[in-house]
């Protein structure tokens, strides 16, 4: 018995012992003395806290500063930059010599490069069709217009007729031949007076082109053959003008003003006021023209644009004979004065 309680003493003692010095030395942990921020901060860099293999305790308030020789040191430390700098930038081929890349000092601006840089690649006869296209195709096409500024119907007292004022173009933004008509007539009667005019018209300006050219009067006989020089533009304020000088095949000289002004209403309804004033430097009595002021034409018509190629539109023309061109038609027994009221058609392709 004796040896069995000896045996079983003995191995309790062998378990106790242990965990005792388990409990002592977790004992022993705990009282062990904190570590100053700095050094645990310095156990984990951040190289080692950004791999997640340690974790960086905070920095308290009020802490002391840090050492000098804990401080981050400055990779750069000790080089010489400006060197460096002049050094990559002979090296580095990627970079340019030259724009914005030259080095600073006085030296002279690079020489600017060719004006048509592909022929020195392709060959000029190569290039040539395509700057060609290109001019074309970016302002120097051709391009044409029928417009018909006038074309009505003209209601008088017991006396109705029609006028036309209308011109083409074919041409670019500099060169353009012009062909220019206008004319009226009474129902019952045939036209009265009708001219053509065909025109060479060169851009001066953004606004104003020069024309020359020759015109020619159907109506009325005799008719009359004239050399033609003028121009025509948008004025300021957007007034559309034109005027001409007319020289006869028999010396006659005869002079035409003429504009009108698009007063916009609303984006369709479009309100014209139009003025045409026409002059002679001597009489013509042949076709009943007198010298000076020989008449006046003013009108007003309001026009709807069902598209802004198409418009109809209704008015108000008011005519006078002036001067002695009122006494070569008070001799013919015709009126010098007319008021009419109009119903047209402004209209352009």
């Amino acid at each position: 018995m004796k040896v069995l309680r000896l045996l079983a003493g003995s191995s309790l003692l062998a378990v106790a012992a242990p965990a005792g010095a388990q409990t002592m030395d977790h004992g022993q942990m705990h009282m062990a003395p904190a570590k100053p921020a700095t050094q645990e901060q310095a156990d984990c860099p951040p190289e080692h806290a950004a791999m997640g293999h340690c974790t960086p305790t905070p920095a308290r308030k009020n802490a002391p500063p840090q050492p000098a020789d804990t401080l981050p040191v400055d990779p750069h430390a000790g080089h010489d930059m400006s060197t460096m700098r002049q050094t990559g930038g002979q090296e580095m081929s990627g970079h340019g010599t030259g724009g914005t890349a030259l080095a600073p000092g006085e030296a002279p601006a690079p020489a600017a490069s060719e004006p048509n840089y592909a022929d020195t690649v392709w060959g000029e006869a190569a290039m040539s069709g395509s700057r060609r296209q290109l001019r074309q195709e970016h302002g120097g096409g051709t391009f044409s217009q029928l417009m018909f500024n006038l074309a009505e119907y003209q209601v008088k007292n017991g006396h109705d007729g029609f006028r036309w004022d209308g011109e083409g173009w074919f041409g670019g933004d500099i060169n353009r031949l012009v062909v220019k008509s206008e004319g009226s007539g009474a129902f019952g009667e045939g036209v009265e007076d009708a001219e053509i005019q065909a025109l060479y018209a060169r851009a001066i300006g953004p606004y104003f082109n020069v024309q020359a050219g020759v015109r020619y009067d159907i109506k009325p006989n005799p008719s009359r053959t004239y050399a033609t020089i003028g121009f025509e533009g948008l004025a300021p304020y957007w007034f559309e003008v034109e005027g001409a000088l007319f020289v006869s095949d028999k010396g006659d000289v005869l002079g035409r003003l003429e504009g009108y002004y698009d007063q916009r209403i609303t984006q369709r309804w479009i309100l014209q006021p139009r003025a045409e004033l026409n002059f002679a430097a001597q009489d013509v009595p042949e076709t009943g023209i007198g010298s000076g002021l020989s008449d006046v034409e003013l009108g007003l018509r309001l026009r709807y644009e069902i598209a802004r190629e198409f418009a109809p539109y209704i008015g108000v023309s008011w005519d006078r004979r002036i001067g002695d061109t009122a006494r070569f038609a008070r001799a013919e027994g015709e009126d010098v004065e007319a008021t009419s009221f109009v119903v047209g058609v402004r209209a352009w392709f």
